[in-house]
């Protein structure tokens, strides 16, 4: 009975006394650990270093490699490559934000540079890679839009100019695509104000996109509902005259006359679409 007192009196003694001593050095083990461990290096061995984890494929640790060499060396020129190289680690590893500020940040520093086009593309893509699908909110495909557009712009006849205007083309068929699956919304609940607003801003600005013949068909569909034959005949008329083997043409013709026209007639008379303007009593 001495025996079990004696022992339950040193287990009090100890968390009295040691047991909040071993906490405090454990917290403090633990706060070390966060801390980022700053170790001053050559700035040929830190970039060296980045370079190799790019190699074999380590984006995160080259990132953070290059960044060491930002940190520790700002104003050599090895800081500069570093800025790119980082930016570029950055990508590979999807973390695309990461990539588009460190760009931004290398263009704001060096505007001039001669790597400014590979920044530029580097921000591009970046936005690119990260597009929606449509039936999503469309603010970084709008972005991936604009850089790709000052890619094309600023450094015409470079190989990242002629991919961007490819990226191009694809991302501006997805913002027409949303355009008109909002202007197919708004028409089929009798919206056509609304409809027309997205028809022809498809029409207005995306002009060389697949979504063209359907945005003409549909806008003739808004004006013959509104009882705007003039509008609607307008319209059919440039599908006809444009795209005279489409399908939207077809049913187009059909909507204003009530026949349908086979899918091989192509009508390119003048008479034929002065009828469907309405010039010759329609």
């Amino acid at each position: 009975m001495r025996f079990t007192d004696d022992f339950l009196q040193l287990i009090r003694a100890f968390v009295r006394f040691a047991l909040p001593l071993l906490l405090m050095g454990a917290l403090a083990a633990c706060s070390s650990d966060k801390k980022d461990t700053y170790i001053a290096r050559d700035v040929e061995v830190l970039y060296n270093l980045g370079y190799k984890n790019l190699e074999r494929k380590r984006w995160d640790l080259a990132a953070k490699a290059f960044d060491e060499v930002e940190r520790q060396h700002p104003y050599s020129e090895w800081a500069r490559r570093a800025q790119l190289m980082g930016a570029y680690a950055s990508y590979m590893d999807n973390k695309y934000d990461d990539a588009i500020l460190a760009a931004q940040r290398f263009l704001s520093l060096h505007p001039g540079n001669a790597y400014a086009a590979y920044a530029r593309y580097l921000i591009a893509i970046s936005y690119y890679e990260q597009m929606t699908d449509v039936y999503r909110d469309q603010k970084t495909t709008e972005q991936a839009a604009d850089a790709l557009e000052e890619v094309v712009r600023r450094f015409p006849g470079t190989d990242y100019a002629r991919d961007a205007a490819l990226k191009l083309d694809l991302v501006r068929d997805q913002l027409a695509a949303r355009d008109m699956e909002i202007g197919r919304f708004y028409l089929k609940h009798e919206q056509y104000l609304a409809a027309i607003g997205r028809f022809r801003h498809v029409i207005d600005n995306y002009g060389t996109t697949s979504h063209v013949p359907e945005a003409l068909h549909r806008l003739v569909e808004c004006y013959t509902a509104l009882g705007i034959l003039p509008e609607a005949r307008k319209y059919a008329a440039v599908l006809g005259y444009n795209h005279p083997g489409s399908k939207w043409y077809r049913y187009s013709y059909a909507l204003l006359t009530g026949e349908d026209v086979a899918p091989d007639k192509k009508p390119e008379s003048r008479s034929f679409f002065a009828r469907l303007l309405g010039i010759f009593g329609g």
